[in-house]
């Protein structure tokens, strides 16, 4: 291959990877400025919702204010709530794929469950939690153990039948073989879910932390709002959306590492 031939590749691969994306982004940019624009005309109050105040609006908030504060409370819940979504959803995804039985008699619970929005359990888990984190704990496991199952659910079911035969006929334990064949089998699988986990987490996360906490980047929503601070919520949804895409990006980055080949 010809030293032209591999700078133009190098050059198309630089141009997807980097050039592509930026300008989306810019274009992105553009129609969010336009469109303040054009609501300004009619509502004076939407020009603090441009792009240049929420910029300097953002430049503020990470100098000095108590934003990350709110921002670690609020990945510390996220670590809780997924850690106890895979608490829950590994075991039942291993059963669910392993015993016919027990799938056929929870499935159509668990559909039904995973229907209902999880924040229609918001009045009922502060009833029975009370106020503070543990209702938001709950609603956030609740909306991510069913990717977690599902997805582990499917990884037992994909895999292969010789590998369980091979563990029998070596006279390993029910144990054994969900630690040494199965787990390690559906690893994969698993970190899919996880990372289906993280996005759900993440959307619920902002109206579950608007729920009697005082702390964490829905309460700071909030209380932007209260504060007629327009340009520092215009600046926190920005900061949520960059938040969300580095969580997807490691999860994402965690989960290629597991792939096969």
């Amino acid at each position: 291959m010809s030293a032209a031939v591999r700078g133009a590749r190098a050059k198309s691969t630089v141009l997807r990877q980097w050039g592509l994306p930026s300008l989306g982004l810019l274009l992105v940019l553009a129609l969010w400025w336009v469109g303040t624009l054009l609501l300004t005309a009619r509502t004076p109050i939407a020009s603090v919702f441009a792009p240049w105040p929420t910029a300097q609006a953002f430049a503020r908030l990470v100098v000095g204010s108590d934003l990350w504060w709110h921002v670690a409370l609020s990945l510390q819940r996220v670590a809780v709530g997924l850690g106890l979504a895979v608490l829950v959803g590994v075991p039942l995804g291993v059963l669910a794929g392993l015993s016919r039985g027990f799938a056929q008699a929870t499935t159509p619970v668990f559909q039904f469950l995973r229907m209902i929005s999880p924040l229609s359990w918001m009045p009922l888990a502060v009833m029975v939690l009370g106020v503070g984190d543990a209702p938001v704990y709950f609603l956030l496991a609740f909306a991510a153990v069913w990717p977690v199952m599902l997805n582990t659910a499917a990884g037992v079911a994909q895999l292969d039948p010789n590998w369980l035969l091979l563990a029998r006929s070596l006279s390993a334990t029910r144990r054994e073989t969900i630690w040494r064949v199965v787990l390690p089998g559906i690893t994969a699988h698993i970190l899919t879910g996880i990372r289906l986990a993280i996005g759900i987490i993440w959307i619920v996360l902002v109206p579950a932390e608007m729920l009697g906490v005082s702390a964490g980047l829905g309460y700071f929503i909030l209380d932007t709002r209260d504060r007629l601070a327009y340009d520092e919520l215009m600046a926190a949804i920005v900061l949520i959306g960059a938040l969300g895409f580095a969580l997807d990006w490691l999860a994402r980055s965690l989960h290629q590492r597991w792939q096969p080949g």
